[in-house]
């Protein structure tokens, strides 16, 4: 008898944990292809490369002004207007030059990958919230994205991309 009730028991709760499995419901959409397709990101992008563009003529302005200072001081040597100590000095300012191209070109990377969140990130948050309100109103509890390639199968019809699309307006 103790055993039957035991049994019976641990059917139910078989039942009841299979039951809520199966209360699930799981979604995808390729976030990648999704950004692609925003007009937003394409906007975002050809602001970035302007920037990036902006950023580069400055450091080859920078390398240009360096050539020239080098070139400058090797034809003064060669015609022997500078003293040994005046060379030194003329050098050790290339030295300096030459620091602070590597360092400006450090703050350029840096600048970049600022201007570059804060581009994006006001879509990403565009595109979260559009995500949560499919799922919310669709039920899902999970949705995966498809293009970070830790889906390993999914059925089509759990393909959540089209409803964010609407979501977003595109």
């Amino acid at each position: 008898m103790k055993k039957l009730f035991i049994y019976a028991m641990l059917f139910c709760g078989m039942a009841l944990f299979s039951q809520t499995l199966s209360a699930q419901k799981f979604g995808y959409l390729n976030s990648q292809a999704l950004l692609a397709e925003m007009p937003e990101v394409q906007q975002a992008r050809t602001n970035l490369e302007t920037f990036q563009k902006q950023l580069q003529k400055r450091g080859e302005g920078m390398l240009v002004d360096l050539q020239n200072k080098y070139k400058d001081v090797q034809q003064r040597v060669e015609r022997g207007e500078l003293s040994p100590k005046q060379q030194e000095t003329e050098v050790q300012k290339i030295k300096v030059q030459e620091t602070e191209i590597g360092k400006f070109e450090q703050d350029m990377i840096r600048q970049i990958q600022e201007k570059e969140a804060t581009l994006l990130q006001p879509i990403l948050d565009r595109v979260n919230t559009a995500i949560k309100s499919v799922a919310e109103e669709n039920g899902y509890q999970f949705i995966f994205d498809a293009g970070t390639q830790v889906l390993l199968f999914a059925d089509e019809t759990s393909d959540v991309s089209s409803m964010v699309k609407s979501k977003l307006g595109i």
